[in-house]
């Protein structure tokens, strides 16, 4: 039996690619490399280059292999990008999700595995870390799409039983694989950890911060850095979850505790040993002050136990992707970028 990775070409499912082949399956990726790289994919995968929207593509790839189970994780992820073109994120994370679901029902493939987000949550109601069980109030469209395919697939889930998928909720994803096979290498990324370290390579002008006033210890956003290998081993044991014949979940992806912005800052000069040249801003529209995991679910449901928890550690293994990806994909950029952009 095979397993199909939607988006494997791209910064999380290139790592599940390489994860699930290291683990003796056969891994079939779809990805229209958009915003991924060929060169991501390991070489032992079946690559079709096509959109998952596109019916006649999923149909060939389902009716030439034997697919168990898909892990979905294409679709388009910077929240300040889905204001501003919000029909191109309903299309791609919502749109094109409902037709490769319903393609896996028509083919009779019942185990999904969904690259959901924290944005689903909204802004904090409180400081507490958040439960699955909170209000879900999406400020943006793109956790807005990710709420409605959440929706989908509860609904398929009921009206199909043989259907059953796992969502997780990531917050903010970061690192590089341990073995170095793969990284980050998305153009003009946002996550704060990859923009540090580019920043204290020198491949970006300078470093801003946006927000100095939260109600926080040091006034800075804080959030909950999770490791890409930690949340990948989350998905695989989501596919041994589903394989036992449970029921459909929903589960968070953090590790339940948080750094502000100065705290990652500090960490990557630590580990980088330099001094980043920063510029600090006011706030922008839509950053929370905190936001934090509970991973409970995911603990005592899928048996998950974070392994490489600490910036030091994500931060070491993302400035020694920085430092070897080839120096193609790497070029000068502006400093000015969203920081706290949510996984």
């Amino acid at each position: 039996m095979a397993v199909l990775v939607t988006g494997g070409a791209g910064y999380i499912g290139s790592h599940m690619v390489w994860s699930l082949i290291d683990s003796g399956h056969e891994v079939i990726v779809l990805d229209r490399l958009s915003t991924g790289f060929r060169s991501a994919v390991s070489p032992q995968a079946t690559f079709y280059y096509g959109d998952v929207g596109d019916r006649d593509v999923l149909r060939q790839i389902f009716a030439a292999h034997k697919i168990e189970a898909v892990f979905h994780f294409a679709g388009l992820v910077v929240v300040p990008d889905s204001v501003e073109n919000p029909l191109e994120y309903y299309n791609n994370n919502t749109v094109k999700a409902c037709i490769l679901i319903e393609e896996m029902v028509r083919a009779k493939i019942g185990k999904f595995i969904f690259s959901s987000t924290a944005a689903v949550y909204g802004a904090p109601q409180s400081d507490q870390p958040m439960r699955e069980t909170d209000a879900l109030k999406p400020e943006s469209p793109y956790g807005q799409s990710k709420l409605m395919t959440e929706l989908i697939l509860a609904d398929t889930a009921r009206a199909h039983p043989d259907f059953r998928y796992v969502a997780l909720r990531y917050f903010n994803v970061a690192g590089a694989e341990r073995k170095g096979r793969t990284g980050q290498s998305t153009r003009g990324a946002t996550h704060l950890i990859k923009v540090a370290c580019e920043t204290a390579l020198g491949q970006r002008a300078s470093l801003h911060i946006y927000g100095t006033d939260y109600p926080t210890p040091d006034g800075t956003g804080v959030r909950d850095y999770i490791h890409v290998d930690d949340l990948v081993d989350a998905h695989a044991m989501a596919l041994h979850y589903l394989r036992a014949g449970e029921q459909s979940l929903v589960a968070n992806c953090g590790y339940g505790c948080g750094a502000s912005v100065l705290d990652v800052v500090a960490a990557v000069e630590r580990v980088a040993g330099v001094t980043l040249p920063v510029t600090l801003s006011g706030r922008r529209a839509g950053d929370c002050a905190s936001v934090i995991a509970d991973p409970t679910v995911a603990r005592k449901k899928l048996g998950w136990t974070a392994v490489h928890p600490g910036l030091d550690s994500i931060i070491a293994t993302a400035l020694a992707w920085e430092r070897r990806r080839p120096v193609a994909e790497v070029a000068l950029l502006d400093g000015i970028v969203p920081l706290l952009a949510t996984a």
